[in-house]
């Protein structure tokens, strides 16, 4: 186990012998809430806790059973050489179990998926692969009045982006996200131990994983990408080969969030300790990717401004395997940037912009150690995006349109979505993403390739 781990960790010992009961700061009524997610985002953590009896710990209070049946099919708007026929096409059943002890109070959720698109039914849990996917498995519980701890799988999301990420280290599933997928699912679980600690004069989130968890990252075998080995676009004829840490307590991650409301605004640092969490470096030798060490610092802000919402975020990637910067198959250090703002225009219509700087660290030597003919990332890369969402029909019509654009690398990436809410079971979608770049070796530009059309049914219980 790393030294970092040691430190954290006697340092949150430190709080919770010292600590008094505190009242919250405003806004956080209950112990175990979170931050509003970005729009388009929801999460499916539970929060619950509940305090221990001292007389039985273990008296059953029941449990209840939720959960939707899904039907969602996909069309690729051109034919693709290196793919499946279909983007997706499946059946899916989740079932959402909570329930309730005197200590403590359990909640999983699970995903029995048949799709048609893989003929892989083993069940890969890191991956989401198979007829199975353990979305959460968690135990809440709340040791003293300032603290609560969440065991197990669980959804993580923190930071102040609308589908854009610099302090949220927590794994995405990228195919999921890029092929059709509910939005929910581009948030991947998370196999860790959270620590909420309450104080008057801020507020503490640890989270531990004792073993590395990666995105679900683009890797030819749902959506195509540009592959710099072959120098052109890729699938399924060239599933991308990783070397992946994977061991308990060494291979671990830690990140922690300190935050505080100071009258409408929330104010948060964020620290992090672990790996790129899609491949970031390459073994020549071998002709896998690689995971290299990464540590990032960072800090956000958000509050009302004029008749909107404005929030700001900074982090700073240190790529620790290449502080340098002269190895080139291992990423640089970056520094990264989001300003947003969101603002009613009308009744039930809204929009949100982004600009987005993701800027690159030596890159002087980054150019110079570059291997002949190899295609240069440009220094910094800046993105713009904009989301607008118009309720309708007493809210149960819902148009979104979401849209990257970056005059950087002079590509871009629209999202459409139109969602009927027939009743309180019964819902319909039909949607898009639709890509496009002025070169197929930029980030969205190589995914212009992966057009595609979707639908969904699903009911509710």
């Amino acid at each position: 186990m790393r030294i970092y781990t040691f430190i954290m960790l006697a340092l949150l010992c430190s709080l919770a012998a010292y600590a008094e009961e505190p009242a919250l700061p405003s806004g956080l009524g209950d112990l175990s809430s979170e931050p509003d997610l970005p729009m388009g985002l929801d999460s499916n953590e539970s929060g619950l806790s509940n305090k221990p009896d001292e007389e039985s710990l273990l008296v059953d209070t029941g449990f209840t059973i939720e959960g939707f049946i899904e039907l969602r099919s996909g069309q690729w708007i051109d034919k693709h050489a290196y793919l499946a026929q279909r983007p997706l096409n499946e059946a899916r059943l989740q079932l959402e179990l909570e329930r309730e002890f005197s200590a403590f109070t359990f909640t999983a959720v699970a995903d029995l998926i048949h799709d048609d698109v893989t003929n892989d039914r083993g069940i890969a849990l890191e991956k989401g692969n198979g007829w199975l996917d353990l979305r959460t498995a968690n135990a809440v519980f709340s040791p003293t009045p300032f603290m609560d701890i969440r065991l197990g799988r669980q959804i993580l999301t923190w930071g102040t982006g609308d589908l854009l990420f610099i302090n949220d280290l927590f794994p995405k599933d990228w195919n999921a996200f890029l092929i059709g997928r509910d939005v929910e699912y581009l948030k991947a679980p998370s196999d860790a131990i959270k620590v909420s600690l309450f104080n008057k004069r801020a507020n503490l989130d640890l989270v531990y994983t004792p073993r590395f968890d990666a995105d679900r990252y683009i890797d030819g075998s749902r959506a195509s990408y540009f592959n710099s080995t072959l120098g052109r676009i890729a699938g399924r004829d060239a599933i991308t080969k990783i070397k992946q840490p994977n061991n308990w307590l060494h291979d671990d991650e830690l990140a922690l969030r300190l935050y505080k409301n100071i009258g409408t605004y929330e104010l948060a640092l964020y620290g992090y300790n672990g790996f790129w969490k899609s491949p970031g470096g390459f073994d020549p030798a071998t002709g896998r990717a690689l995971f290299p060490d990464l540590s990032v610092y960072g800090a956000s802000i958000r509050g009302p401004l004029a008749s909107g919402i404005a929030n700001a975020e900074w982090g700073y990637y240190d790529s620790q395997d290449d502080r340098s910067g002269r190895n080139p198959m291992v990423n640089n250090s970056e520094q990264r940037l989001i300003l947003g703002y969101e603002q009613e225009l009308a009744t039930n219509l809204t929009l949100g912009m982004q600009y987005y700087l993701k800027r690159m660290e030596d890159y002087v030597r980054y150019r110079r150690m570059l291997p002949a003919g190899a295609y240069p990332a440009h220094r910094s890369r800046q993105e713009y995006t904009a989301r607008l969402t118009w309720l309708t029909m007493n809210q149960n019509l819902i148009w979104s349109l979401f849209s990257f654009y970056s005059p950087s690398d002079d590509d871009g990436y629209l999202r459409a979505r139109l969602h009927y809410k027939h009743d309180d079971h019964l819902s319909l979608e039909i949607g898009g993403n639709l890509f496009w770049g002025d070169s197929q070796q930029t980030f969205l530009g190589q995914f212009q390739n992966n057009d595609n059309l979707y639908t969904a049914l699903r009911y509710g219980f």
